[in-house]
C-alpha cells in the first residue's frame, strides 16, 4: 500500500477491511490533530488526551463515514468535539495549579513539538495563554482560521454552523484575544449579509 494514497482511498480501503489504512491515516494527521487540540485546550496533557480520544472516535465511526465532506474536515470536527469534552471535564475538576504572575517563573507549556502558524499569529506563548481566556466557541473558529489557515466555508462545515456565524465568531474571538493580550482590538467587524437558509450568527 502506498503511503501517498489520498485520504478517501485509505478510508475506502479501511471500510473494505484493510486495518493498516487507518494506521496510515493516523500517522498522516496526528501532528495536525495534536496542534489543533493543543490550541483548543491550552495544555499539552489535555491535548494528548483529546488527540487520543479523537482517533478513538474516528476509529469507531470510520466504518460509517460516507464522504459527505473531506476526511480532514471530518477529522477536524471530531478533534474539536474531543477538545470540547476535555475542556468540560477539566472545568468539573479542581484546579491543580495557578499561573504565576512572576515573569521569571517557568512557562507551563513549552509549545508544540511540530511547527504550525501559531507563533506567526500570536507572536509568543503569551498568546497561547491568552487563548485560554477566549470563549470556547470563539476559540475554535480563531484557531481553525488564524492558526490552521482554513477558509470560513470549511470551518462552517467542520463546526456545522453558518458561514456568517463563523465570521462573527472569528471577529469576536480576535477581539477577546487582543483584550487578553492587552492589545488594541481589530477594526470593526464587516457587515454580514443574512442568509435565511442558514440562520443567524
Amino acid at each position: 500500500m502506498s503511503r501517498s494514497e489520498p485520504d478517501d482511498e485509505l478510508v475506502a480501503r479501511y471500510q473494505r477491511g484493510d486495518r493498516t489504512a487507518f494506521t496510515i491515516l493516523v500517522e498522516r494527521h496526528q501532528t495536525r490533530v495534536f496542534n489543533l487540540a493543543l490550541r483548543m485546550t491550552g495544555n499539552r496533557e489535555d491535548a494528548a488526551d483529546a488527540t487520543q480520544d479523537a482517533f478513538i472516535q474516528a476509529l469507531r465511526k470510520l466504518s460509517g463515514f460516507r464522504g459527505d465532506s473531506a476526511f480532514t474536515t471530518w477529522m477536524h470536527r471530531v478533534t474539536v468535539n474531543a477538545s470540547y469534552d476535555i475542556l468540560r471535564k477539566r472545568r468539573r475538576e479542581p484546579m491543580l495549579h495557578v499561573v504565576s504572575d512572576d515573569p521569571d517563573a517557568p512557562a507551563h507549556e513549552p509549545g508544540t513539538p511540530h511547527p504550525d502558524h501559531a507563533d506567526e499569529v500570536t507572536g509568543s506563548l503569551d498568546a497561547q495563554e491568552a487563548l485560554r481566556h477566549v470563549p470556547d466557541e470563539f476559540r475554535a473558529v480563531l484557531v481553525l482560521a488564524d492558526v490552521h489557515d482554513l477558509p470560513f466555508q470549511e470551518i462552517s462545515e467542520i463546526l456545522e454552523i453558518p458561514v456568517g456565524t463563523v465570521k462573527s465568531r472569528a471577529h469576536r474571538g480576535r477581539i477577546a484575544l487582543a483584550k487578553a493580550m492587552g492589545l488594541d482590538p481589530p477594526e470593526r467587524e464587516p457587515p454580514v449579509q443574512p442568509d435565511p437558509s442558514k440562520g443567524t450568527p
